[in-house]
């Protein structure tokens, strides 16, 4: 009897506990709005900045708010689609912003800086893509994870590839044969 009193109440509490996660629509929409209003509040202070710091700053307040309005869908609809988006949520404010700061840079450093900033956009990418395939409950599931992460890390092997033969770049002759030849060799091009 003891045991399954117990068990009632364990089950009990998981049932009330999901529950009590979860949003209402009333709390959902004053979320929202609230997010809204910290992205007005986080842009207005950019006004004062100049040049590329006030790019910087937009970028931020910007992604900020992607990722805050990602994670609220996630929280009050939950599946691994929401999942997915707040991890790409992530990865394109991130990459937005590493853009921006690239800009304060010249020539060949410029170039490194946004191909190392789309690298990294792309393995977040990609590893959101494994994530929302691996919460995929269907038949094949081992099989489908295992092409995904065979997809994702070709995807992100190429786009790190791109970004040393862009450091190469800087470098002339012998040495930029020998920077491009390591490159491929390490990233298998």
């Amino acid at each position: 009897m003891k045991n399954k009193l117990l068990m009632l109440t364990v089950a009990m509490s998981c049932v009330f506990g999901g529950n009590a996660m979860a949003l209402t629509k009333a709390e959902y929409k004053t979320q929202k709005d609230q997010i809204s209003a910290d992205y007005k509040v986080n842009r207005d202070k950019c006004v004062t900045l100049k040049d590329n710091a006030k790019d910087i700053c937009a970028s931020e307040a910007k992604g900020m708010e992607k990722v805050a309005k990602a994670e609220l869908e996630a929280q009050y609809k939950p599946s691994a689609k929401h999942t997915r988006d707040v991890a790409m949520a992530k990865g394109d404010a991130a990459y937005d912003t590493a853009k921006e700061k690239c800009d304060d840079l010249a020539g060949n450093a410029k170039d490194v800086c946004v191909k190392d900033a789309k690298a990294a956009h792309v393995k977040a990418k990609e590893d959101a893509k494994v994530a929302k395939v691996a919460a995929d409950t269907t038949v094949n599931k081992a099989e489908k994870v295992n092409e995904a992460k065979k997809d994702a890390n070709a995807e992100k092997r190429e786009a790190e590839y791109k970004a040393a033969k862009e450091r190469c770049d800087s470098l002339a002759g012998a040495a930029k044969d020998t920077c491009q030849a390591d490159a491929k060799a390490k990233f298998g091009m």
